[in-house]
């Protein structure tokens, strides 16, 4: 607080000294102002610095004066004589041409902003593997059942769900919702939250846990409780993008982060550089910079600001003007993430990322022209292009393929990721129902869309893809992580299942290993019966059904 009043004090004199004449006409009476009009002059100044700066919560730099400087100045000339008035003239066409540099500069700090949020480039989509589960709880899903639980929290009307994100707690990849305040006047009978519910995001017969954690510092306190303006009061001259977010240790306990960093130039643009971490329950802050982060955080750079390097990375390749008018090589991100147009994703080894799709600036196309993963602790991001002499489709598209899908039930998708399924470019995407119900995964080639399927569970739909792929002509082959093995065997149990016009055959070896084919890809297969010697051609995928891509019944072909 001390900051601020001080701030105040300094910016409220200042001020006066220009405003306030000093000279008089030649004509007019020389004498000084009265006292006590400059006086409250003065203080009045010094509150209304003080106000603004309290409620708005900005940065306490000198850069951020150049409007006031502007309207001082301007007004200073106009109410002063002679020489007075030359040099508040001359400071008023500073004042000005210092406006007039942060109000462009957007338009020559492009070129900067491509720099910090350039990426590495790849062609090869990333491959997945079946026994990687994705984080596939929709948040919407994970937030309605969150709201079903409430009734775990005490003093239940004194509070509301916050914001829901996803971290990784214990190795397992759980969604967390802070407790809130619902009003003013909430916050002055309960003075602290009680905690956080936390639910699987890879489960979704989970059910939520309330977890209690006191939490007096938060969005929804007020006055010098607000964790935003808590955060302002330490770090006065920091600059921070994104909202505040909650992050919980190994042990349960709660802490706020907010990412800091530097303006690109000229108070335009954001290169993140760190956080500031906040104990909820005491108020103790520390900043780290992005390179000494704890390792319990996953994400130490908000998806504000992601988000908004996607933008610079898309639009800002060739200047600002060619992503105004030519646009060449202009590719721009999607909105359709679950966090500031970014989703949040895990790889194999537990890291968390953001994804994000690109596609075409010109109307009515839906190709995806590439997909980005920005590492939530580093801010490094890499592009990935997939094959360039392929067209994919991008994550809208997915969307509009799944709402024509299910338009008699009005279901829509959400937080649609895009995977390498057994060597196939494939957006898996929940799909809910008008009242925010998981109802199934969905699963569908962003090369070939009419090879889709959908089922309960994404391993389900994974199982049912791998099947369409090999019907649809897609690639279940070696350009996927599985090596292709052959093996003999004599046939122990069989199931058939009828799919459209084939027939998915799953059988049991004496070797105690499963397989899965399709009747379109073998159609001899639809006469195999237990005891029958087999020759199997198929992919190692590790998982519990293999996918063959070629079997021969011995006595029979």
């Amino acid at each position: 607080m001390g900051h601020i009043l001080l701030f105040s004090l300094i910016i409220g004199l200042a001020s006066a000294l220009v405003l306030i004449p000093f000279s008089k006409n030649k004509g007019e009476e020389k004498k000084q102002p009265k006292s006590k009009f400059l006086i409250a002059f003065i203080l009045l100044l010094i509150l209304s610095v003080f106000i603004f700066y309290y409620v708005t919560n900005l940065d306490r730099n000198l850069s951020s004066l150049w409007i006031l400087a502007v309207i001082i100045t301007a007004a200073g000339t106009v109410l002063s004589t002679g020489k007075e008035r030359m040099i508040k003239a001359i400071l008023f066409l500073a004042s000005l041409a210092v406006a007039i540099f942060f109000l462009s500069a957007f338009l020559f700090n492009a070129d900067k902003k491509y720099e910090i949020a350039k990426m590495d480039i790849k062609t090869e989509i990333e491959t997945f593997d079946e026994n990687e589960t994705p984080a596939s709880v929709p948040p919407q899903f994970a937030r309605n059942k969150m709201k079903k639980a409430f009734g775990q929290v005490p003093n239940t009307s004194y509070y509301e769900l916050g914001n829901l994100q996803i971290q990784k707690v214990n190795g397992e990849y759980v969604y967390i919702a802070p407790v809130e305040f619902s009003g003013f006047f909430k916050w002055l009978n309960g003075d602290e939250t009680p905690g956080y519910f936390t639910i699987s995001a890879t489960d979704s017969s989970a059910n939520p846990k309330f977890i209690k954690a006191e939490m007096v510092y938060t969005p929804s306190s007020y006055f010098s409780k607000n964790i935003e303006r808590h955060i302002r009061m330490q770090y006065p001259q920091y600059i921070f993008y994104g909202d505040v977010q909650l992050e919980i240790d190994d042990e349960g306990k709660p802490h706020y982060i907010r990412s800091y960093g530097n303006f690109v130039s000229a108070r335009n643009g954001f290169d993140v550089k760190g956080i500031v971490a906040v104990d909820p329950k005491t108020g103790n802050t520390k900043d780290y910079p992005l390179k000494d982060i704890p390792s319990f955080i996953d994400g130490a750079v908000s998806p504000e600001v992601v988000s908004l390097q996607n933008s610079y990375f898309g639009n800002y390749i060739h200047g600002f003007w060619n992503s105004k008018f030519g646009k060449k090589d202009v590719k721009l991100p999607s909105d359709e993430g679950t966090e500031a147009n970014v989703s949040p994703i895990f790889d194999e080894n537990g890291e968390m990322f953001y994804f994000t799709d690109f596609t075409s600036p010109k109307e009515g196309v839906d190709s995806m022209l590439g997909y980005s993963l920005t590492n939530s602790r580093t801010g490094e991001a890499t592009y990935y292009t997939g094959n360039l002499e392929e067209s994919y489709m991008d994550s809208q598209g997915a969307l509009q393929i799944i709402e024509k899908k299910f338009i008699e039930k009005k279901w829509s998708g959400e937080m649609p990721v895009l995977y390498n399924f057994y060597g196939e470019a494939s957006w898996l995407t929940p799909v809910l129902d008008a009242n925010g119900f998981l109802q199934n995964y969905f699963i569908v080639s962003a090369a070939n869309p009419e090879i889709s399927v959908y089922a309960s569970t994404p391993n389900e739909a994974l199982k049912l893809y791998k099947t369409a792929l090999q019907r649809g002509g897609g690639t279940v082959d070696g350009s996927s992580k599985a090596e292709e093995k052959q093996i003999s065997g004599t046939v122990v149990r069989v199931y058939k299942e009828k799919n459209g016009d084939f027939t998915t055959i799953s059988f049991l070896l004496n070797t105690r290993q499963s397989f899965v084919i399709s009747s379109e890809n073998s159609p001899m297969a639809i006469y195999l019966q237990e005891g029958d010697p087999v020759k199997v051609k198929y992919l190692d995928t590790g998982e519990s059904f293999l996918p063959a891509k070629e079997l021969v019944i011995e006595g029979l072909e």
